[in-house]
């Protein structure tokens, strides 16, 4: 792995870039949650494609594919950002979340599972917690049946984060947004039933919400309780996907926690509903979920929303599209 790149503050977020091979791009974040110290809660975001297949109505990553990274590569990127902390491998985080979403939808790769299970021999990291969101694809049955017994070997009672990305409730909607086959509500539903055990944490139903976008209750209380279920509502962030694709935020992060007619609505249904905004500063340096730092260095426009931090290329290297 060559690093070629790198952008953001570190007293947020930073965005890495780094070639395996020709056509084999990647990149990695690391995150802190301020105010919290690194020692409370540290996030890695690492790629587990080669870009995405998939094309979501709102992510930059998509638009190229050029294969799956190997578990060493996963690892490469995991084990760069930790020595850079920390040398020895002993992470003493009170939480070290490892997010598999960075570029490329992680249940098309196995090597994301042969990942999650070596994760606690290779570091000393009582606060490791592995977090997957997946639009759960049509056919990666072997990966999620897998995954959960990866989940209650290694990191029962509390320590895996799961995630279906739903969007909206409107089914011929969510196939615009995410347009390729993949389960059904009854299908996640049913494997939600599989996956949840006393003592782990909610799984999240998390909807990146754009305007004139619906999420209605009662047709996910069909399906998801809200005793094994919890909703996320995140912004739709800028990326050049979701300009090109006419999406416009429900959400306003200049609002900071306002209120929000579909959040009453879902917790008066019983659930629990996180509005997740994080940082503003996180657009501008591309590190928030969807965005993705190559699309910008090679397309012509400049967002006034996003992306606006320098990348700086490591010696010799150069940025390509810089």
């Amino acid at each position: 792995m060559r690093i070629i790149g790198n952008a953001g503050n570190a007293d947020i977020a930073k965005v890495y870039i780094a070639e395996f091979g020709p056509g084999e791009w990647v990149e990695f974040v690391e995150a802190l949650a301020p105010p919290k110290a690194r020692e409370e809660k540290w996030v890695l975001l690492v790629s587990t494609l080669y870009g995405c297949p998939v094309e979501c109505a709102m992510c930059d990553a998509g638009g190229f594919y050029h294969g799956k990274v190997s578990k060493a590569g996963i690892i490469a990127q995991i084990d760069y950002l930790v020595r850079q902390h920390y040398a020895d491998g002993v992470i003493p985080c009170a939480q070290f979340k490892i997010q598999f979403s960075r570029m490329g939808e992680p249940a098309f790769n196995p090597a994301v599972l042969d990942v999650m299970d070596d994760l606690p021999n290779l570091y000393q990291a009582p606060g490791l917690m592995p977090s997957l969101s997946t639009i759960a694809p049509h056919g990666v049955e072997p990966f999620m049946n897998r995954m959960l017994e990866i989940k209650d070997k290694h990191y029962a009672g509390g320590n895996f984060q799961f995630q279906f990305s739903l969007h909206t409730t409107d089914l011929e909607k969510r196939r615009q947004i995410v347009p390729v086959k993949t389960w059904d509500f009854n299908q996640m539903a049913s494997y939600g039933e599989k996956f949840y055990k006393t003592g782990d944490r909610k799984i999240t139903l998390n909807f990146a919400l754009a305007e004139d976008t619906p999420i209605e209750a009662g047709v996910l209380l069909d399906y998801f309780s809200p005793q094994k279920y919890l909703i996320k509502i995140t912004p739709i962030n800028p990326t050049y996907k979701a300009i090109d694709s006419g999406l416009t935020s429900y959400i306003d992060v200049t609002k900071g926690n306002g209120d929000y007619k579909v959040i009453e609505d879902l917790k008066a249904a019983g659930y629990q509903v996180i509005l997740s905004i994080g940082e503003v500063e996180e657009n501008k340096i591309g590190s928030n979920c969807g965005q993705y730092v190559m699309k910008h260095l090679s397309d012509a426009r400049r967002m006034r929303d996003g992306y606006t931090y320098q990348v700086e290329a490591n010696a010799g290297t150069g940025v390509p599209g810089g």
